[in-house]
């Protein structure tokens, strides 16, 4: 590194550091430091607080060091303190002055454009007025993922930075890679899972402090020194994250938190795999869609749609559970390492933990405590879409054991597999052959021939191999081009005029979705279009397309409406 500053201050006239040691130096009177936080090896606890002098875990009794000669620890949380990041967005005048244009600037159209413009955020204000009173305490976004260090060197090694993003700035600068905080990096090589509560106890408690008591900080554009309090509004994570971080379990037959205990899900038989159906529930009373039983799923649909809970009906469900923090095997009898039971019918081991963010004091009456990832979500349901119009061997939604659980379903009989095991194509198989005229072939090469402008998307005519007639290493940014723009145009003069129609609706629901300035009135159109699109799907597509990806995007509305775009 000291090579690189010599070689640097070499080639400009810039007063650079001349050694790595003189640039930490530097850098250390801006006061941004980091702390290091020893950990339990198997994430249990950390030496922090009251625990700081401990040399073994209090749980699973692991030593606190790898050698306990040379003293050197068995894993370090890198925590980067809160207080002095959030100080040096007022030591600019500029940037202190942008920290107030939530309060200078009003949506004049009734536009969303910001998420100050959203309900959570109203509501926020109203429940705390102290803390609105002043437009310079500081909100906060939450945002935390796996990442791998090592790119492709080393793929079963995860870290999980967690980031913090304040929301005071305009949304074209709050939003930008400069803006955001790093909060902490949580070492690997695991995933945290539902020890993350572990290593986030400093970020909660810094929250606390900043609520309760705040930090005096200097306001360079009006050249006063203030209390600034600061306050986490929500976390921001793709759909595992989301129940890493709420402690939701979503790998079972209640996966959606939203629908909470009321989640509409069935077992398939045969393809050993849960599906999530039932969007008839979300069309208004005496829809004739609801009266129809073999085009959905073989029922009369008579219930209502789901009520979405409040943090305080939260609290009372997870009540009561007790949760012993850390990754010690758990030995049977025969001491042996004991297998983990799945989740079936058991609504108390739904919930995994009480979340710590319930510590805060505020996160009770948030309207929106944990965001759903409509990237995230938009390249699943994409992902469904191309591989099973395309019939991919390995990625399909259709295939023979999809057909037989429709026979078990006793719905759909003009689809149902025969005894030798064929079947016939649906309307929404892409067909490659003569007769066909090549579908497949047309499709592919549409998408591999379409040009984009620069810096719009990546060469997305690289994923596609028209010899195997396949898509493979497409990025998410890929499938969201892919999914807004470009399937559309491929599948027109291609698919049926009722498939077609559909999957534009599609489409348009998640290009309006990704839309920069939103009306909370065409959100509620934009909703009920999706219901009805959604039970279109399900007239069209086997039960085993409908994972649960596929079901959270008949939430997204409302929860841009609570958030904000």
């Amino acid at each position: 590194m000291s090579m690189i500053l010599e070689l640097l201050k070499d080639a400009f006239d810039a007063k650079i550091p001349g050694s790595f040691y003189e640039a930490k130096k530097t850098i250390n009177k801006l006061g941004l430091n980091y702390t290091k936080i020893h950990a339990c090896p198997n994430d249990c606890m950390l030496y922090f607080g009251e625990d700081v002098g401990l040399q073994e875990c209090k749980r699973c009794k692991s030593s606190r060091w790898k050698d306990n000669k040379k003293k050197q620890p068995a894993k370090i949380l890198r925590y980067f303190p809160l207080k002095p990041r959030l100080q040096r967005l007022f030591m600019c005048s500029k940037t202190a002055k942008s920290m107030r244009w939530h309060s200078l600037e009003g949506s004049q159209d009734g536009l969303m454009r910001h998420p100050r413009d959203s309900q959570a955020w109203k509501t926020f204000d109203l429940l705390h007025p102290e803390f609105a009173a002043d437009p310079r305490n500081v909100r906060l976004g939450l945002a935390s993922d796996g990442f791998n260090p090592f790119g492709a060197m080393a793929t079963n090694y995860s870290i999980w930075p967690v980031v913090l993003i304040p929301y005071n700035r305009p949304p074209w600068e709050c939003m930008k890679q400069t803006s955001f905080v790093l909060s902490m990096i949580i070492p690997g090589k695991q995933l945290p899972g539902n020890d993350i509560d572990v290593y986030v106890q400093p970020l909660i408690q810094e929250l606390r402090e900043l609520w309760y008591d705040g930090v005096q900080t200097l306001d360079s554009s009006k050249n006063e020194i203030f209390k600034m309090r600061g306050a986490l509004m929500w976390t921001i994570s793709d759909f595992p994250g989301l129940g890493t971080l709420s402690g939701w379990n979503t790998y079972t037959h209640f996966a959606c938190p939203t629908c909470n205990f009321d989640t509409d899900s069935c077992r398939l038989k045969h393809s050993r795999k849960w599906c999530f159906m039932g969007h008839r529930r979300f069309l208004e009373r005496g829809h004739r869609f609801r009266l129809q039983r073999v085009r959905f799923n073989g029922k009369i649909e008579q219930r209502e749609p789901p009520i979405a809970l409040s943090g305080s009906d939260i609290l009372k469900q997870v009540e009561g559970i007790n949760v012993n923090f850390g990754k010690a095997p758990v030995l049977n009898d025969k001491g042996k390492r004991a297998r983990r039971q799945t989740v079936n019918e058991d609504r108390s081991r739904q919930w995994r933990k009480r979340s710590i963010f319930f510590d805060l004091p505020y996160w009770e009456t948030n309207l929106l405590r944990h965001n759903l990832d409509l990237m995230h979500i938009e390249k699943n349901v994409c992902e469904n879409v191309i591989y099973t119009l395309l019939n991919d061997s390995e990625k399909s939604k259709d295939n023979i054991k999809a057909r037989k659980d429709l026979r078990e379903m006793g719905i759909r009989k003009e689809l149902w597999a025969d005894e030798n095991g064929s079947y016939r194509p649906s309307l929404f198989t892409i067909l490659n052959t003569k007769k066909g005229g090549f579908k497949k072939d047309i499709f592919l090469r549409t998408l591999k021939n379409v040009k984009m402008p620069d810096g719009y998307a990546s060469n997305i005519s690289r994923c596609i191999d028209l010899k195997q007639r396949k898509l493979f290493n497409m990025k998410s940014h890929d499938f969201h081009i892919l999914m807004l723009h470009l399937l559309p145009i491929a599948i027109r003069n291609i698919l049926p005029d009722k498939v077609t129609a559909v999957l534009i609706e599609l489409s348009s629901f998640f290009r309006q979705l990704c839309a920069k300035s939103l009306s909370p009135i065409d959100l509620d159109r934009l909703q009920s279009r999706h219901f009805l699109t959604m039970n279109h799907l399900e007239m069209l597509f086997p039960p085993t397309f409908f994972t649960i990806m596929v079901h959270l995007t008949c939430h997204l509305a409302s929860e841009i409406k609570l958030g904000g775009p």
